[in-house]
Order: structure tokens, then sequence, then C-alpha cells
């Protein structure tokens, strides 16, 4: 690879995500009396979906982009200023474009991009913190390296300018990338991404296994660099079927992969080039890390997995906590947070990393997916990480949840509650830390007073644990499609108009009955007031009571302002009322385990 300058080198970026540097910031005079926001300004590269495409009302002939730095040949980069949305849209002077490099002999030029004003931000989470100042595209006609920079006026908080480096190159396939990626010469991935449904799932389409109904209009997905439109001749699925002849089968059986050209075949199936971008410049530059993706967005894999209504997850996902998980436990000083509230932070902590990524970003797909595969013991179910047992801070084991212990690692308190209620002073942040639900499902770890509390079933009869319940499919035609189930994570939604609760109970019913139609159904008259509740409604009475011993003045909107006035009986109990309300299910995930606690807390303070 020939790089111009190190002016222009240092476009490049690392090879964990976005390639932008802040090139120059000039702060606008302020005075004591307004000080405006400052002016902080990113060039990202937009995924664009065939949900995006739908949902926003695009020509049908918009090219799809997973939002990566590498890009096909003849396909699209689509640039997008960012801006730190505290600034005003009145503010905003303009963006100032430039290709200020391209590989000699190239024609290509910035042109103005389809996505309109009313389409947003990719990733949930930068909705909430940023805003598009501006917006090109970027088509690339000859393999090399491509720097757009971008310089952006925002009235008194200055002007900024910002770069971006794109790689374009055409597609290798997957002899190419196993030359070093089978052992040896580079991160093994190819063995044991072998063995996943990614790498077979063409074959198994056309030779009639994957379905009854695989047809063409699948395999865009299920090949390397499909882009039929003109300018993309790249080396893609298409472009070698084209040179070779074939054409998809009226028929699909056993028997017509092996039918199939070699060449074709070396780019068929779902393989490192449609998550990590073409690979010709990476492979004639040695294997340079700048000249591939490794994308953390979950744009790479929305490229696939988001075209309501039959392939959702990525619009599932959008609907989730995770991809709105919030900003504050990242950073540097904050390696002991990362673990959980950031997606590369998750990875490396499930890796054995002891100094975690600090930068943040949301929980997608690559924190609990492991796209190339595992070697111990064996692939896991959906390529989901692999999980041995969970230790939860008493020192209890979780040895049996299924997929659901991948989210036990996380979704755990953080003290022994033995020891922690007992010897900690009462201040702000007192408390178990949010989210005790393995805890809760594993009927453990509250303070029990020296009692043994009994615990509900669900932990032993649920197989995959949080996964089962928390990850049901959802009928297309449920008004909660996309709001919960899948991944989304939640079992239950509001109504467009807000005024209707919609719960996912289908898998409740198979044990507790069809007539169940909510989780707040009735069981006992836990609370002791005559009348037997809801489950929910009568953990919620217990609550109330509880909260009704503790100091009266210390609480705000249903919650427990703690201090250090507060003595240990009042500090054990207060640990229990916070366990059962941060687990969030209001007794669902383990109602005897939740009553038992509450009762336990609310007799110690009555002194029976």
């Amino acid at each position: 690879m020939h790089w111009p300058n190190k002016k222009h080198r240092i476009f490049s970026g690392t090879s964990a995500g976005l390639l932008a540097v802040v090139l120059m910031a000039v702060a606008a005079p302020t005075t004591v009396d307004a000080q405006p926001a400052p002016l902080n300004a990113d060039l990202a590269l937009r995924p664009v979906t065939t949900g995006d495409i739908s949902a926003y009302k695009l020509a049908s002939t918009t090219q799809k982009s997973g939002g990566l730095t590498t890009v096909g040949v003849g396909q699209p980069a689509y640039l997008e200023m960012q801006i730190n949305s505290a600034i005003q849209s009145t503010d905003i002077a303009g963006v100032i474009w430039t290709l200020s490099y391209k590989p000699k002999g190239s024609q290509a030029a910035l042109e103005e991009s389809p996505l309109g004003a009313t389409v947003p931000l990719y990733e949930p989470a930068d909705r909430l913190v940023l805003q598009s100042a501006g917006r090109k595209l970027l088509r690339p006609d000859m393999p090399g390296m491509y720097i757009v920079t971008a310089t952006v006026t925002a009235g008194a908080s200055g002007t900024a300018t910002v770069g971006q480096t794109i790689i374009a190159g055409t597609y290798t396939g997957k002899a190419a990338c196993q030359t070093c990626h089978s052992g040896g010469l580079a991160e093994v991935k190819s063995p044991t991404w072998s063995k996943t449904a990614h790498a077979n799932l063409f074959t198994d389409g056309v030779n009639g296994v994957a379905s009854d109904h695989y047809a063409a209009s699948c395999i865009s997905c299920h090949t390397v660099g499909y882009d039929t439109a003109p300018t993309a001749n790249n080396g893609g699925f298409d472009d070698v079927a084209k040179q070779t002849g074939w054409t998809f089968p009226t028929a699909t059986v056993k028997g017509t992969w092996d039918s199939m050209p070699p060449a074709l075949q070396n780019v068929a199936n779902i393989q490192c080039e449609n998550c990590h971008g073409p690979g010709s410049q990476h492979v004639k530059s040695g294997g340079d890390v700048i000249e591939i993706s490794k994308p953390q967005t979950s744009g790479a894999c929305a490229a696939c997995h988001d075209a309501p209504t039959h392939h959702a997850k990525n619009a599932e996902w959008n609907n989730s906590r995770h991809a709105v998980v919030t900003r504050d436990p990242s950073g540097a000083g904050r390696e002991n947070c990362v673990g959980c509230h950031t997606g590369t932070g998750f990875q490396d902590k499930a890796a054995g990393i002891a100094v975690p990524r600090v930068a943040y970003n949301p929980v997608t797909c690559q924190a609990c997916h492991e796209p190339h595969g595992q070697t111990v013991p064996t692939t896991a179910a959906h390529l989901v990480r692999k999980v041995d047992a969970v230790k939860l801070p008493d020192g209890t084991q979780i040895t049996q949840g299924g997929l659901g212990m991948l989210c036990m690692n996380c979704h755990m308190s953080r003290q022994n509650a033995a020891v922690y209620a007992t010897t900690t002073a009462g201040s702000a942040r007192f408390g178990p830390h949010h989210g005790p639900q393995a805890d809760m499902l594993a009927g453990a770890n509250g303070f029990n007073y020296g009692q043994k509390i009994p615990s509900s079933a669900h932990h032993d009869v649920v197989d995959d644990s949080c996964v089962t319940c928390h990850m049901q499919t959802v009928d297309v035609a449920d008004k909660a499609f996309t709001h919960a189930g899948g991944h989304t994570f939640n079992v239950g939604a509001m109504s467009a108009d807000g005024k209707t609760k919609m719960e996912v109970v289908a898998v409740c019913q198979g044990c507790h009955g069809k007539d169940i139609t909510t989780f707040n159904f009735a069981l006992f008259d836990y609370d002791g007031d005559g009348k037997t509740d809801g489950v929910q409604t009568e953990v919620q009475h217990l609550l109330d009571q509880l909260s009704a011993l503790l100091p009266p003045d210390a609480k705000t909107k249903d919650a427990l302002t703690i201090d250090s006035s507060w003595t240990k009986p009042q500090l054990q109990a207060a640990y229990n009322y916070q366990f059962v309300k941060e687990d969030k299910s209001l007794g669902v995930h383990n109602t005897a385990y939740a009553v038992g606690l509450l009762k336990a807390s609310i007799a110690n303070l009555k002194g029976k």
C-alpha cells in the first residue's frame, strides 16, 4: 500500500472501529453571561439496511451498506457529519466537504446523499446525544485509499474539521483469507468459522437442506459482495456468477453445490468479507489491519439482519435497553464498569483480558455473539459466547441455566449481602447495584437474617433461563412484534398510544395454563390483607409495608433515600427492599424468595 505522506496516514484510524480524527477545533470567544456549548464533531459512516430503505421510503435502488470503512469498488460510503445535540440547529452554518485524497486515475467525487433530513442517526444510543449536521455519499471507482475531510461551523461554538479514511477494494473470497487465518500467520478464525451456520447457509440452501423455499432472493445476504448495481463490478458473487454463466437453479436439490464453478464457491456462503469488507487491499499489503474493518457497531450485522418482517433482529434490538445503555460507566477510570456497560468491555471480560477497552459503545450483537465460532467444547447455539459456571458475590455457583447464563454475567448484584448489609455505612450509593436478576433467580445472596428462605422452581425447570422467557418469538401480527420478545429482551411493552401494556406470556402458559394472560396472576395472599391479588401486586404491597417501617422522610417516588443516619437493621432491610425492587420483576423471577426476604425484613424491624 502506498501512503501519500504522514499527514494523510493519521486518517487511517484503528482497526477497532470508526476512523475519524479531529484535526482542528477553534473555540469561539465566550462571555461569563453566555457559555456556548462546545463543538464536538465526528465524520462517521452510516449503515443503510433493507429496513432503512423500507422505513424511510428510500428508492428501491438504494445500495445497502454495513457502515464499514472498507467498501467494495462501486459501493457506497454514506458519510455523516455528527455533532453533539447540545448545539442548536439554527447555529449550524453548514458543512464544507472535500475529497482530499484518492487513488491516481480515480474519477470518484462526493455526491449528494440519498438520506434525507427525516432519516435519523443509525445507532439509537447516538440519537440521544448527537445530531447530523450534513451528509454526503462517496462511491469509490477503483481500489485504494480515499480521504474525506469536512468542516462544520456552528456559531459561537466554533469550527471543527474532521476526516475519514475509506479503503476501497475488491472481493477475494475465503481462499485468500484462509491462507493466513487457518493457523500460524494471523488470528486463527477460519477453522471455527467453518463449523458455523454462516459458513454453510448458501450451500445448504441450494442443496435443498436449509429450507423448502430457498430462492434467488435469499442469496444477496448469503454470499460475498452481492450487489447488482452497475457500478459495483468488484468480484462479488453476482460478478463471478455472470462471468461463469451460473444462474440460480430452478430446483434446490442435493448436488447443486458440487456442480457450481469453484470460483463461485469461493465467494459463496457468509464469510469473512461479509462482515469485514472486501479484502484485496488487506491481502496486497501483507495483512495491514488498517486495510480491513473490524466493526463493533450493529450495522455490520444489520446489513442482513434488518429486513423486517422476517429478519427483524436488529429492529428488535433497536427497542432494547442494550441499544441505549448509559454512557456514564465508560471511559478512563471505569475499567471495572465497562465489562457490563459496553459491548467491547464485555467481550474483553469474557475473554479474560485484564485491562479492557474503555471507550463507549452500546451492547451490540458482537458482545453476546462470537461470529467466528468457538472451539471449546463445540460451537454454541446461535454463536452465543460460551459461558462456564457463574459465580455470585456470595460464592454461589450457578451451573444450570443454558444460554441464559451469558446474561447472568452482568445481571447480578455486586455485593455479598451477608457481609455488605451488616458492615457498610448508609449512603446514597448503598445497595446491591442495579439488576440482581441472577441472584434472585437462583434464590441466593439476599440478606436472609440467618434463615432458610424458600425458592421457586423457575431456575430449575426453565432450560435456558433468561433467554427462554425474555427472547420469546412474537408473531409478526402481534402488536408487540419488535417491541417485546426476541432481541428486545423485553417481556412486555406499552402500546403505541401508551394506554395498554402488552405482555408476552406464551412461555408461562406452558406451565401455568392457557388462561394466563398476564404475569400478575393470582397465587396466594402473601401480604396478609385477606385478599388474593396478582403476585406482582402482592409483592408491591409487601414492599410498601417494608418502606413504611423505614425512615419516613427518606422516600422519594417509591424509592429509598439512604444516608449515614440509618441503623444497621434499617440498612439490612433496605438492602432487601432494593434487591427485590431492582430485580424489576416484582416476584415473577422467584416469588418465594422475594416474598421470603421481604417478610423476614418486616418481621425483623417489627421485632418479631
